[in-house]
């Protein structure tokens, strides 16, 4: 396979108030994806499922994220998911925390499905 990277795209999600840290990476992958208004398939003569799409989340408590909640997201293509350690925690001065994840979202294709 000639895995050809084609697009990344990069987002912020928080959750201001609940300490959720999958509705961070959530919100942070949307936010990507709302970057990019580009279709990568169809200028590549592909479909929207050949799309092989790669995203890291950031957040300061990974084993806190609901992978499959974040697999959701993704309509079309072939969505990997890993969680690090990374985003921030903001403390509240009186309790609780913000928290921010941050996401790249990449996305490929199997150049050699073309030819």
């Amino acid at each position: 396979m000639a895995k050809t990277r084609v697009l990344v795209e990069f987002g912020m999600g928080t959750s201001l108030r609940r300490e959720d840290y999958t509705e961070a990476a959530r919100r942070a992958i949307r936010d990507a994806l709302w970057h990019n208004s580009v279709n990568m398939a169809e200028l590549f003569d592909f479909s929207k499922e050949d799309m092989i799409i790669d995203a890291e989340i950031g957040v300061q408590q990974p084993d806190a994220v609901d992978k499959d909640l974040l697999q959701e997201i993704f309509p079309y293509g072939q969505p990997s998911i890993r969680v690090v350690k990374g985003g921030l925690d903001i403390e509240k001065p009186h309790g609780g925390r913000t928290v921010i994840a941050n996401a790249a979202v990449v996305v490929s294709f199997d150049m050699e499905a073309a030819e």
